[in-house]
């Protein structure tokens, strides 16, 4: 054979690595084709990240989601224990209409009269979507974005939100009519004359209290770290500019 003669492997047809070339050319290609997209999905989100939209899949409870909800993944570490805390007092409240609910329908039928039934189920109706959308998530949301106007938004309907559990573990018959609410004073009275239907108003108060404890700790801790990351400062600037503006 001539030293000179050509290549025997430079036709593709006799060139057994011919094959292995093309295979790695296609997949160079297809990597090369997942990196585009995965930079214009990438470019898109953060164009809807600047646009203030935020898509939210339902994930929360997993057996019927009706709300997103993903504190492992949406709030930073070092926040997700007051997080968690938080959304434990939501649960809390819920807990407690609800056995508010129970404990009044027992008095119902004991001989206090269907009204204060219809009242309870009122508190629960009322509360449970208002607590979630006034002050839980906010608190999420200003924990998530780090928004001062949201944190803003959360303290104020929070204290509201204990102030009710207050009122609601005294239950004085201001504004509860008869025995609607499972406060101490109510319990107190039912005690005197049906011992059962007392006891169990007493839970309903003993739930009030932990509930309204468990949330002065929230509050607490995230007036905290408010006024830690100067999130404060920035809400007395955003008024001050505010102000200037309406006078202007």
């Amino acid at each position: 054979m001539n030293r000179y003669d050509s290549n025997p492997f430079a036709d593709d047809e006799v060139n057994p690595f011919a094959s292995l070339k093309a295979k790695e050319k296609e997949l160079h290609a297809k990597e090369a084709e997942l990196k585009k997209k995965e930079q214009e999905l990438k470019r898109r989100e953060d164009a809807i990240a600047r646009a203030g939209v935020v898509i939210e899949e339902k994930n929360w409870p997993p057996f019927f989601p009706i709300i997103h909800h993903d504190i492992a993944n949406e709030i930073p570490i070092h926040l997700q224990r007051i997080q968690y805390v938080a959304f434990t007092t939501y649960l809390g409240l819920i807990v407690c209409l609800l056995w508010n609910i129970l404990a009044v329908t027992v008095a119902w039928f004991k001989g206090e009269g269907p009204i204060i039934w219809l009242l309870a189920v009122i508190y629960f109706i009322a509360s449970v979507p208002l607590s979630y959308f006034l002050w839980y998530r906010p608190l999420y949301r200003a924990m998530r974005t780090d928004s001062a106007l949201s944190f803003a938004g959360f303290f104020l309907s929070y204290l509201l939100h204990i102030a009710f559990c207050v009122y609601a573990a005294i239950a004085p018959p201001i504004v509860f009519k008869g025995k609607s609410i499972t406060g101490i004073l109510p319990a107190i009275e039912l005690l005197g004359y049906n011992a059962a239907v007392g006891i169990l108003y007493f839970i309903g108060f003993g739930l009030f209290v932990c509930e309204t404890v468990l949330s002065i700790w929230v509050i607490q801790q995230v007036y905290t770290y408010f006024r830690g990351s100067g999130k404060a400062e920035e809400v007395k600037r955003e008024a001050a500019r505010s102000t200037m503006m309406a006078a202007m």
